[in-house]
């Protein structure tokens, strides 16, 4: 294989522990502050004020699209919406049916379970998954051969947000059990704008107008990439002592990191050029 095509592209690699530190702080904590996705966002809040009025759990969602659009972030608006606490696990991370057992059964009633990457769950354990979502159980095999019984423990009502960038890896059957579907789409330049000033606040970054459009510009439609050249350009203006983040700054920040004006780095114009 070329190893043109081998390589990755960095603004779409997982973030590192440093870049996630700063995701996290600069997350919206109130759906005010979580811009785009208005579609995505009024179905939620349909289904939000549906639930507590009747005083129920929420349905299972799920959220879908590509990385860096926000379903972490709306997870944690849900929870707070509803006023109960959230836990967070991946479907990597739960190997065994006794792991997610034990996620499950210390989970108090109401609480939001959300499960990244669901579509990497083990078989196994999908499975044993499907009894809880639809009726709130847990069946659990105990001892072998002959002698082998199944214990069934009762589970509080609980809400998992299942959250993929590959829907068309999950089951249909994982998928079905799911009463809110919810694909999020790459953001609009205007939106990603308001991001970007409001991260800048918090970071108390002197941003110009004409920045916030060229940071807009290269970020792909995504918040997570325009939130990660927003720190590459206050590093280097750090670094070459300058308070503001002008036009300048910003030209020699993406000429030193060779982005494009369409946010393309030389790992993506590599791999074209290897398709070409």
């Amino acid at each position: 294989m070329n190893e043109n095509i081998k390589s990755k592209t960095p603004s779409t690699e997982s973030p590192t522990p440093e870049e996630e530190k700063l995701f996290t702080s600069l997350r919206a904590s109130h759906w005010s502050e979580f811009f785009g996705a208005e579609k995505v966002k009024h179905a939620l809040h349909i289904a939000l004020t549906a639930a507590k009025k009747r005083k129920e759990s929420l349905e299972h969602i799920l959220l879908y699209g590509p990385p860096g659009l926000g379903k972490t972030t709306l997870s944690h608006l849900i929870a707070k919406e509803m006023g109960v606490n959230i836990r967070i696990t991946s479907g990597p991370a739960i190997e065994r049916s006794g792991d997610l057992a034990s996620i499950l059964t210390n989970l108090e009633p109401g609480d939001v379970l959300f499960i990244d990457e669901i579509h990497r769950l083990n078989k196994v354990v999908e499975e044993t998954l499907y009894p809880a979502m639809e009726d709130y159980a847990l069946d659990i095999v105990i001892g072998k051969g002959p002698s082998a019984r199944t214990l069934r423990l009762d589970l509080p009502k609980f809400t998992i947000i299942g959250a993929t960038t590959r829907i068309g890896l999950m089951s249909a059957p994982l998928r079905d059990r799911f009463g809110i579907v919810q694909r999020l789409n790459f953001y609009l330049p205007d939106a990603l704008e308001i991001i970007i000033e409001n991260a800048a606040k918090k970071l108390k970054l002197k941003l110009a107008a004409q920045s916030k459009k060229e940071l807009a510009q290269r970020a792909r439609g995504t918040p997570r990439i325009a939130l990660k050249l927003l720190k590459r350009a206050r590093d280097f203006a750090q670094v070459k002592g300058k308070e503001n983040i002008d036009q300048s700054v910003l030209d020699e920040a993406f000429s030193l990191l060779e982005i494009d004006n369409l946010g393309l780095d030389d790992s993506d114009r590599r791999l074209l050029k290897a398709l070409i």
